[in-house]
């Protein structure tokens, strides 16, 4: 299947500008609000989208893709914030949620602030923010280098790294993969510095997918199992071979798995 680009529009948002993008007409299934993962733009998404039955929106952090850089810091209960005002302006009462890596810390936030404007969720290759199982401390420092979002090249060399895992699958073009600004990285990263979970996800009253790699050297799957042992309505579902880009790189099985879970409805 062909990947699809997005329409996309420029909002404010309590005070920041952001990018939005939207993926599939409206198909009566709740929509899809995507949290990408840190520095991601969403043009990345595009593989994913076009194999899901339902809209699908996501929009780029401030300093990422098409959002200009952030006037103020931000963390997951502000970004949390701006989300549910972003559905205001779009008319959207409830949607699904789908966070991956980083934004799987903003998708859990969202979870617990409005309960009452999600039906489903689904976390891929996340944890419960700080309180995690660390992956390979090289790969980590990698992640954490703002060299390695300096440039588009550099960039793309670090996605292609982070694609660790996964050597069956089809190979995976970042071509789409914009750089984010020096600040709209370190906005990001310290988003979640001090943020988790752990303490809250036992009563996370929301049904809840959890995706994995099982060659994720990033956020091992200890992390997807540990999300799962807490979250009381919850399945897990590993993806044999991926790793921690598996979204994108097995992103048949990952299309079907969201398809599968979100056309169950939820109270």
């Amino acid at each position: 299947m062909t990947a699809v680009s997005p329409s996309s529009t420029m909002l404010r948002v309590l005070g920041r500008r952001l990018r939005v993008a939207s993926w599939n007409e409206p198909r009566g299934a709740r929509p899809l609000l995507i949290f990408n993962g840190i520095g991601m733009n969403a043009e990345l998404l595009d593989p994913l989208a076009a194999r899901l039955d339902r809209r699908v929106i996501a929009f780029d952090m401030p300093g990422v893709g098409g959002s200009p850089d952030p006037l103020l810091p931000y963390n997951a209960a502000t970004m949390a914030a701006t989300a549910s005002v972003l559905l205001d302006r779009l008319g959207i009462e409830r949607v699904d949620v789908l966070g991956i890596s980083w934004g799987g810390g903003i998708a859990q936030q969202f979870a617990f602030q409005h309960r009452a404007r999600i039906g489903r969720l689904a976390l891929a290759a996340t944890s419960a923010g700080v309180a995690m199982v660390p992956g390979s401390p090289a790969l980590l420092a990698r992640l954490l280098d703002p060299a390695e979002y300096g440039s588009g090249r550099a960039f793309q060399r670090s996605l292609a790294v982070l694609y660790n895992g996964g050597g069956a699958a089809a190979p995976v073009s970042f071509n789409a993969a914009t750089p984010p600004s020096a600040l709209g990285w370190l906005c990001q990263l310290g988003a979640l510095a001090t943020w988790t979970s752990l303490g809250l996800l036992p009563w996370l009253e929301v049904p809840t997918l959890v995706l994995a790699g099982d060659e994720d050297h990033v956020v091992p799957p200890l992390n997807a199992r540990l999300l799962h042992a807490l979250i009381p309505d919850s399945r897990l579902e590993l993806v044999a071979g991926g790793g921690h880009l598996f979204v994108l790189s097995h992103v048949e099985r990952v299309a079907a798995a969201l398809n599968r879970f979100l056309a169950v409805e939820s109270a």
